[in-house]
């Protein structure tokens, strides 16, 4: 499913019109780009998904080509967690 079918299924489920819904999509991924930014905090949405700023430590790293050693500096992630009722409709229940 692309942007533009999500938008469309959340303008038929909640019953705005399309350009309304996908302000609401596009509200929502500011909002989460910029906690996550952040990263003093997480964005939960129960039952569903968490989204969280993460650490990664410095490592030693290989160079696929030619086996030399390279070191990958420390730097930030984005973790992203279901929740429940999303693994509940993974599963088919």
């Amino acid at each position: 499913m692309n942007r533009s079918e999500l938008t469309s299924a959340l303008a038929d489920r909640a019953e705005v019109t399309r350009k309304d819904a996908d302000a609401v999509l596009a509200a929502l991924a500011e909002v989460v780009g910029e906690v996550v930014a952040k990263g003093d905090e997480k964005v939960t949405i129960p039952g569903f998904l968490t989204f969280e700023r993460t650490h990664r430590a410095a490592r030693t790293g290989r160079n696929p080509q030619t086996g030399e050693p390279l070191t990958v500096p420390a730097g930030y992630s984005v973790k992203v967690s279901a929740g429940t009722k999303l693994k509940e409709a993974a599963k088919g229940k």
